[in-house]
Protein backbone atom coordinates (compact mmCIF):
# COMPACT_ATOMS: atom_id res chain seq x y z
CA UNK A 1 0.00 0.00 0.00
CA UNK A 2 1.29 3.45 -0.98
CA UNK A 3 0.29 6.36 1.26
CA UNK A 4 -0.33 9.64 -0.58
CA UNK A 5 0.39 12.29 2.04
CA UNK A 6 -2.29 14.97 2.46
CA UNK A 7 -0.86 18.05 4.15
CA UNK A 8 -3.04 20.67 2.48
CA UNK A 9 -0.81 21.42 -0.50
CA UNK A 10 -1.14 18.38 -2.69
CA UNK A 11 -2.37 17.46 -6.13
CA UNK A 12 -3.80 14.40 -4.42
CA UNK A 13 -6.46 13.04 -6.70
CA UNK A 14 -4.42 13.19 -9.92
CA UNK A 15 -1.78 11.07 -8.19
CA UNK A 16 -4.42 8.71 -6.77
CA UNK A 17 -6.08 8.31 -10.18
CA UNK A 18 -2.74 7.46 -11.80
CA UNK A 19 -1.94 4.86 -9.12
CA UNK A 20 -5.44 3.39 -9.44
CA UNK A 21 -4.99 3.17 -13.22
CA UNK A 22 -1.78 1.12 -12.93
CA UNK A 23 -3.22 -1.08 -10.18
CA UNK A 24 -1.12 0.19 -7.25
CA UNK A 25 -3.00 -0.02 -3.96
CA UNK A 26 -3.01 3.39 -2.33
CA UNK A 27 -4.69 5.60 0.23
CA UNK A 28 -4.79 9.35 0.88
CA UNK A 29 -3.94 10.17 4.49
CA UNK A 30 -3.00 13.00 6.83
CA UNK A 31 -2.28 10.68 9.77
CA UNK A 32 1.37 10.10 10.76
CA UNK A 33 0.52 6.59 12.02
CA UNK A 34 -0.66 5.60 8.52
CA UNK A 35 2.80 6.41 7.19
CA UNK A 36 4.26 3.73 9.44
CA UNK A 37 1.86 1.11 8.08
CA UNK A 38 2.41 2.01 4.41
CA UNK A 39 4.93 0.25 2.17
CA UNK A 40 5.86 3.48 0.38
CA UNK A 41 5.07 7.19 0.57
CA UNK A 42 4.26 9.78 -2.08
CA UNK A 43 4.53 13.43 -1.11
CA UNK A 44 2.74 15.55 -3.73
CA UNK A 45 2.60 19.31 -3.60
CA UNK A 46 1.70 22.54 -5.33
CA UNK A 47 2.19 26.02 -3.88
CA UNK A 48 4.92 27.70 -1.86
CA UNK A 49 7.80 26.07 0.02
CA UNK A 50 7.31 28.00 3.33
CA UNK A 51 3.60 27.15 3.51
CA UNK A 52 4.26 23.50 2.75
CA UNK A 53 6.90 23.18 5.47
CA UNK A 54 4.70 24.94 8.01
CA UNK A 55 1.83 22.54 7.32
CA UNK A 56 4.10 19.49 7.41
CA UNK A 57 5.58 20.51 10.76
CA UNK A 58 2.28 21.54 12.39
CA UNK A 59 0.66 18.24 11.41
CA UNK A 60 3.51 16.09 12.71
CA UNK A 61 4.00 14.72 9.20
CA UNK A 62 7.50 16.20 8.80
CA UNK A 63 8.89 14.12 11.66
CA UNK A 64 6.97 11.04 10.48
CA UNK A 65 8.33 11.33 6.92
CA UNK A 66 11.91 11.67 8.17
CA UNK A 67 11.47 8.67 10.46
CA UNK A 68 10.16 6.52 7.61
CA UNK A 69 12.97 7.69 5.33
CA UNK A 70 15.50 6.63 7.96
CA UNK A 71 13.87 3.19 8.11
CA UNK A 72 14.57 2.66 4.39
CA UNK A 73 10.97 3.03 3.19
CA UNK A 74 10.70 4.25 -0.45
CA UNK A 75 9.56 7.88 -0.64
CA UNK A 76 8.73 9.91 -3.76
CA UNK A 77 8.27 13.67 -3.66
CA UNK A 78 6.52 15.28 -6.63
CA UNK A 79 6.97 18.94 -7.67
CA UNK A 80 6.79 20.96 -4.43
CA UNK A 81 6.90 17.62 -2.63
CA UNK A 82 10.33 17.07 -4.19
CA UNK A 83 11.52 20.54 -3.27
CA UNK A 84 10.80 20.16 0.45
CA UNK A 85 13.04 17.06 0.52
CA UNK A 86 16.06 19.39 0.32
CA UNK A 87 17.88 21.27 3.08
CA UNK A 88 16.27 24.64 2.45
CA UNK A 89 14.18 26.68 0.06
CA UNK A 90 14.63 30.32 -0.92
CA UNK A 91 11.04 31.10 -1.97
CA UNK A 92 9.91 34.38 -0.29
CA UNK A 93 12.22 33.69 2.67
CA UNK A 94 14.85 31.09 3.50
CA UNK A 95 13.01 28.11 4.96
CA UNK A 96 14.39 24.84 6.31
CA UNK A 97 13.29 21.73 4.44
CA UNK A 98 13.27 18.05 5.44
CA UNK A 99 17.01 17.62 4.69
CA UNK A 100 16.54 14.18 3.14
CA UNK A 101 18.59 15.21 0.08
CA UNK A 102 21.45 17.73 0.33
CA UNK A 103 20.87 20.97 -1.56
CA UNK A 104 18.82 24.14 -1.88
CA UNK A 105 15.79 25.23 -3.90
CA UNK A 106 16.06 28.57 -5.71
CA UNK A 107 14.25 30.46 -8.44
CA UNK A 108 15.08 29.27 -11.95
CA UNK A 109 17.65 31.53 -13.61
CA UNK A 110 16.99 31.45 -17.35
CA UNK A 111 16.20 33.75 -20.24
CA UNK A 112 13.17 31.57 -20.97
CA UNK A 113 9.66 32.30 -19.70
CA UNK A 114 8.90 31.51 -16.05
CA UNK A 115 7.13 29.37 -14.95
CA UNK A 116 8.67 26.46 -16.81
CA UNK A 117 5.49 24.82 -18.10
CA UNK A 118 4.91 21.96 -20.50
CA UNK A 119 6.66 18.83 -21.72
CA UNK A 120 10.44 18.65 -21.72
CA UNK A 121 12.90 15.88 -22.59
CA UNK A 122 14.71 14.03 -19.83
CA UNK A 123 18.51 13.94 -19.94
CA UNK A 124 19.80 11.01 -17.90
CA UNK A 125 22.29 11.35 -15.05
CA UNK A 126 23.16 8.72 -12.44
CA UNK A 127 21.35 5.37 -12.78
CA UNK A 128 17.96 5.30 -11.08
CA UNK A 129 15.45 2.44 -10.72
CA UNK A 130 12.55 4.80 -11.44
CA UNK A 131 13.85 5.26 -14.99
CA UNK A 132 13.80 1.59 -15.94
CA UNK A 133 11.94 1.38 -19.25
CA UNK A 134 12.19 5.13 -19.88
CA UNK A 135 13.95 5.83 -23.17
CA UNK A 136 16.33 8.54 -24.32
CA UNK A 137 14.20 11.34 -25.76
CA UNK A 138 11.17 10.66 -23.54
CA UNK A 139 9.47 13.79 -22.20
CA UNK A 140 7.56 14.58 -19.00
CA UNK A 141 5.34 17.43 -17.87
CA UNK A 142 6.66 20.32 -15.78
CA UNK A 143 5.09 23.37 -14.15
CA UNK A 144 7.33 25.24 -11.70
CA UNK A 145 9.30 28.43 -11.06
CA UNK A 146 11.86 27.09 -8.57
CA UNK A 147 14.45 24.35 -8.98
CA UNK A 148 16.78 22.25 -6.85
CA UNK A 149 20.52 22.82 -6.76
CA UNK A 150 22.36 19.71 -5.63
CA UNK A 151 25.40 17.56 -6.33
CA UNK A 152 25.48 15.57 -9.57
CA UNK A 153 25.75 12.48 -7.37
CA UNK A 154 22.02 12.80 -6.57
CA UNK A 155 20.76 13.82 -10.04
CA UNK A 156 19.15 11.01 -12.03
CA UNK A 157 17.83 13.30 -14.77
CA UNK A 158 17.80 16.92 -15.88
CA UNK A 159 16.13 18.82 -18.67
CA UNK A 160 17.25 21.83 -20.68
CA UNK A 161 15.31 25.07 -20.23
CA UNK A 162 18.00 27.58 -21.09
CA UNK A 163 19.75 26.12 -18.07
CA UNK A 164 20.00 22.62 -16.65
CA UNK A 165 16.88 21.93 -14.56
CA UNK A 166 17.12 19.20 -11.94
CA UNK A 167 14.29 16.87 -12.96
CA UNK A 168 14.74 13.66 -10.95
CA UNK A 169 16.84 13.06 -7.83
CA UNK A 170 17.66 10.10 -5.64
CA UNK A 171 19.32 9.67 -2.26
CA UNK A 172 19.16 5.94 -1.47
CA UNK A 173 15.42 5.23 -0.84
CA UNK A 174 14.32 8.87 -1.23
CA UNK A 175 13.34 10.09 -4.71
CA UNK A 176 12.11 13.41 -6.01
CA UNK A 177 10.51 14.33 -9.35
CA UNK A 178 10.28 18.01 -10.24
CA UNK A 179 7.90 17.03 -13.04
CA UNK A 180 4.44 15.53 -12.59
CA UNK A 181 4.57 11.80 -13.45
CA UNK A 182 0.80 11.62 -12.94
CA UNK A 183 0.36 14.11 -15.82
CA UNK A 184 3.12 12.74 -18.08
CA UNK A 185 1.26 10.04 -19.99
CA UNK A 186 2.81 6.60 -20.49
CA UNK A 187 6.29 7.76 -19.43
CA UNK A 188 4.98 9.06 -16.12
CA UNK A 189 2.99 5.89 -15.50
CA UNK A 190 6.16 3.84 -16.10
CA UNK A 191 7.96 5.90 -13.45
CA UNK A 192 5.10 5.40 -10.97
CA UNK A 193 5.04 1.65 -11.72
CA UNK A 194 8.76 1.49 -11.02
CA UNK A 195 8.24 3.27 -7.72
CA UNK A 196 5.46 0.85 -6.84
CA UNK A 197 7.82 -2.03 -7.56
CA UNK A 198 10.22 -0.71 -4.90
CA UNK A 199 7.51 -1.03 -2.25
CA UNK A 200 7.22 -4.81 -2.62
Amino acid sequence: MIAIIDYGAGNLFSVKNALDYIGEANTITDAPEDLRRADGLILPGVGAFPDAMRMLKESGLADAICKEAASGKPILGICLGMQVLFDRGMEFAETAGLSLIPGTVERIKTSYKIPHMGYNELIFGVPCPLLEGVEKGDSVYFVHSYMANTSDAYIAATCDYGTAITALVQNKNVFGAQFHPEKSGAVGLTILKNFGGLTR
